[in-house]
């Protein structure tokens, strides 16, 4: 890990403790600012920036399969409720002398920082998998559920009396959880950050640094202070570079009308490129760029295995999932030297063994990048055989997931019909007779079957994919900045 690297990160992290220790030591410049009206103000704005990151966390998250993003939605959504109760909770604005500001204070980042923490762990974990089920429901019942207990908490403030949250031990194993959940939140994400390049994640990175000054000062402090008060901007520093990561990463190139209109297309190419971050097309390109025969190979695949999925009558979602799941199924690639991966003619076993490798390299890489267990299922799976002599894990028949089945009909189908430095692409009709000879060796004879069905009743459904190159090159600019 190059030293550079981890320059921004330790400044982050060192520079406001250092700051808050000269102020706190130094009684001429820890001055004491009573402001009671301007406490209320500076915590509203964290807690409305806070709730706009939420709501863009939110819409970016409509159009994508992803987890994390579902997580980061909740930590910012507690950031704003609670912390917004820490506001009108200022005493004599809208309530008398209580314990609620404390309480609601260490709440509110403790809450965001236990999501943040989620957000950074694998989406494969069963754990992660069996919330993933209610992806839909966690944000609504969540709000709902926070807004209520906030509601009630400024309705008997003197209930918070009983919670020990802003008491002295309390407070301490609060801040304990509070840096180690925010420092696992910065290692994972600074670890994917190194290798993706993806603004959210630095972002996020720096964001958890100010979140445990935050938490350290507003332990270590006393109210009203000057040393005290430089927590609240920290809070505020953090919501800004969270709103920096979401521009940078999810900003578009195209009109709201656009974006409107993408969500009821019937165009098999918009439909594709429609629910993809920026991210995810530029994974997609660089896959494409560092192999020179595959150009367009991801994006073909997709549009086929759509087909063959809506043949086979497969759910909406499950859809979505094989879209976003075979556009980046090779994209272990990129881990894969140039010299192998390009190699006019037959490879050595050394060269097919390293070759072999980037089904599971790309699970890694996706698996800590939020993608859910559908879509990892065919980043690892997609080259699995129906007898049992496919890789990476030797599944054999219905043990392996009917999106990988269904992309690996695709992906073979495409690359027969492609052309190679060592022979010229096939033709459809002698294509699908390699896909009925290895139909239930190879493939899932019921993909085979869903496969020459569809293509013999609409010929448009390979002619169309087959024309195409990388539809993404036009939309995605050329240097790898990267989102989420």
């Amino acid at each position: 890990m190059k030293f550079r690297e981890l320059t921004g990160p330790l400044v982050a992290i060192t520079l406001p403790f250092l700051v808050f220790n000269l102020l706190k030591f130094n009684p001429l410049l820890d001055v004491r600012f009573a402001v009671p009206r301007g406490h209320f103000y500076i915590v509203s704005s964290v807690a409305l920036l806070a709730s706009i990151i939420a709501i863009a966390v939110g819409i970016s998250g409509s159009r994508v399969r992803n987890i994390k993003i579902s997580f980061l939605a909740m930590a910012f959504i507690s950031l704003a409720e609670i912390f917004s109760v820490h506001g009108l909770s200022t005493p004599n604005m809208l309530i008398h002398m209580s314990h609620l500001p404390g309480v609601a204070a260490q709440g509110s980042v403790l809450l965001a920082s236990f999501w943040l923490w989620l957000s950074s762990v694998s989406s494969d974990n069963g754990f992660i998998v069996r919330l993933s089920k209610w992806r839909q429901w966690l944000v609504p019942v969540w709000t709902v559920g926070l807004g209520l207990i906030g509601v009630a908490a400024l309705s008997f403030s003197h209930l918070i009396e009983w919670i020990p949250l802003d008491g002295l031990v309390s407070k301490w194993l609060s801040t304990g959880a509070v840096m180690v959940l925010n420092g696992m939140t910065m290692y994972r994400y600074h670890q994917s950050y190194r290798y993706s390049r993806f603004p959210l994640q630095a972002a996020i990175v720096y964001s958890c640094c100010w979140m445990i000054n935050a938490q350290l000062i507003m332990v270590l402090g006393e109210t009203w202070l000057l040393s005290w008060w430089l927590y609240h901007f920290l809070l505020l520093a953090s919501m800004m570079v969270m709103l920096y990561g979401l521009f940078k990463q999810y900003a578009a190139n195209q009109s709201m009308t656009l974006v409107i209109r993408s969500l009821f297309t019937n165009d098999p190419v918009e439909r594709i490129t429609s629910c993809l971050s920026p991210s995810v097309k530029e994974l997609v390109l660089a896959t494409e760029i560092k192999d020179m025969y595959t150009a367009g190979h991801n994006f073909r695949v997709t549009m086929y295995a759509l087909r063959l999925a809506e043949e086979m009558l497969l759910k909406p979602e499950q859809l979505r999932a094989l879209s976003q799941g075979a556009i980046v199924h090779d994209v272990g690639k990129n881990t894969i030297p140039d010299a192998i991966l390009n190699k006019p003619g037959r490879l050595t076993t050394e060269e097919r063994i390293i070759i072999e490798t980037h089904p599971v390299k790309g699970y890694e890489m996706c698996r800590n990048l939020g993608f859910m267990k559908e879509e990892l299922d065919i980043i690892r799976s997609h080259h699995e055989k129906w007898d049992g002599t496919g890789y990476p894990d030797r599944l054999q028949g219905e043990e392996i997931p009917l999106l990988a089945r269904i992309v690996a009909v695709a992906d073979v189908y495409d690359a027969l019909t492609s052309t190679r430095s060592y022979r010229k692409a096939w033709s459809h009709e002698e294509a699908i007779s390699f896909l009925k000879e290895h139909s239930g060796s190879h493939f899932d004879p019921l993909c085979v079957q869903a496969w020459v069905n569809v293509s013999n009743r609409d010929p448009e459904v390979y002619r169309l994919p087959s024309s195409l190159t990388s539809p993404l090159s036009t939309s995605v600019p050329s240097s790898h900045k990267g989102a989420f």
